[in-house]
C-alpha cells in the first residue's frame, strides 16, 4: 500500500457532501455516525481512485 498523498485526500474530503462534513459536529450520535461512515467511504473512495457518489450538479455553498 502507498502512502496517500495529503493534498488529494484534502481534496476529496472538500468534495464530500456538505452535510457528512458539518455532521460531524452533529448533537444527535446517529447524524454523527453516519457522516463519519460518509467521509470514510469518500476516503476510500479517493485511495481507489474512483470519483465517489460527487454529484456535478450539486451547488457549492461557501462556508
Amino acid at each position: 500500500m502507498t502512502q496517500p498523498d495529503p493534498s488529494s485526500l484534502a481534496q476529496s474530503l472538500l468534495l464530500a457532501p456538505a452535510w457528512a462534513r458539518v455532521g460531524l459536529t452533529a448533537p444527535v450520535q446517529r447524524i454523527r455516525e453516519q457522516a463519519a461512515a460518509e467521509l470514510a467511504q469518500t476516503i476510500i473512495g479517493a485511495l481507489e481512485g474512483s470519483q465517489g457518489r460527487y454529484d456535478a450538479r450539486q451547488m457549492a455553498l461557501p462556508l
